[in-house]
């Protein structure tokens, strides 16, 4: 393919680049990643929940997670904040019996002092203070997060010079501050593992997607260094990267 065939099968993969709730099956095998952390989050979740605690999600997604858990829905409750998940919650969540409520501010979350038992956070927005209240004497907290170095090797590559949207997100600086809070630390971990793409259509889809990591990312700005991109996988069969990914868990 020539220059202008590669920019509009790019231009193709860029307005595409929607999800609903947080699929992306769009590039299922195009990209890997995860597929290596040294923990399991759903196996700890499984490890800690039982079936007689008061759980909160904060910042579900679409809930599909949530869902997949089974917990009983009379002492299931969940927030999300980023509007078109907001829908879907209301439409898949609350005809359930789960307690689902709107929220984007992770320090004013819409429930009483002590209301759960257990909270859960994937890769959402969170204040140690504001889940301290929320807690009961020794509920626990569980988060993977996304650390403040994700895919910065990536951004460099088509947007050299780019601010991180999250200083301060890594294990030293959050256990920190959950200890500040109150907190005891049960566990903390952190890992860079390596994320591939196999094309770079689907780097293109994932860079769209992921906005506030790659912001003002687009084909027509970024196709020289694209071409780069797609002769590297041309070259090598893949284009490598790396995520940034940590664990905490802490019990009030």
């Amino acid at each position: 393919m020539d220059a202008e065939a590669w920019r509009a099968a790019w231009k193709a993969e860029e307005a595409q680049a929607h999800i609903h709730g947080w699929d992306f099956t769009h590039i299922q095998g195009r990209f890997e990643e995860e597929h290596d952390l040294p923990w399991s989050y759903r196996g700890l979740v499984r490890d800690y929940l039982r079936e007689d605690m008061d759980l909160l999600d904060y910042d579900t997604g679409g809930g599909e997670f949530l869902r997949s858990l089974g917990h009983p829905a009379e002492r299931t409750a969940a927030t999300e904040g980023y509007p078109p998940n907001v829908r879907l919650c209301q439409e898949a969540l609350l005809p359930l019996g789960f307690d689902f409520r709107e929220c984007a501010a992770p320090s004013a979350v819409p429930f009483p002092d002590e209301s759960f038992d257990i909270i859960l956070n994937r890769h959402g927005a969170f204040d140690p203070q504001e889940l301290f209240r929320l807690l009961r004497p020794g509920g626990l907290f569980l988060t993977e997060q996304v650390g403040e170095d994700n895919d910065r090797d990536l951004v460099e590559r088509v947007l050299p010079g780019t601010p991180k949207p999250f200083p301060h997100m890594n294990l030293r600086e959050q256990r920190a501050a959950f200890e500040r809070a109150g907190f005891q630390i049960l566990r903390g971990e952190e890992v860079y593992r390596p994320i591939l793409f196999y094309d770079t259509g689907a780097f293109v889809w994932f860079a769209r997607i992921i906005e506030w990591e790659f912001p003002g990312f687009s084909v027509d700005r970024c196709f020289d260094r694209l071409r780069a991109v797609q002769e590297e996988i041309q070259r090598d069969g893949r284009v490598q990267g790396t995520i940034h990914r940590y664990l905490i868990i802490a019990r009030k």
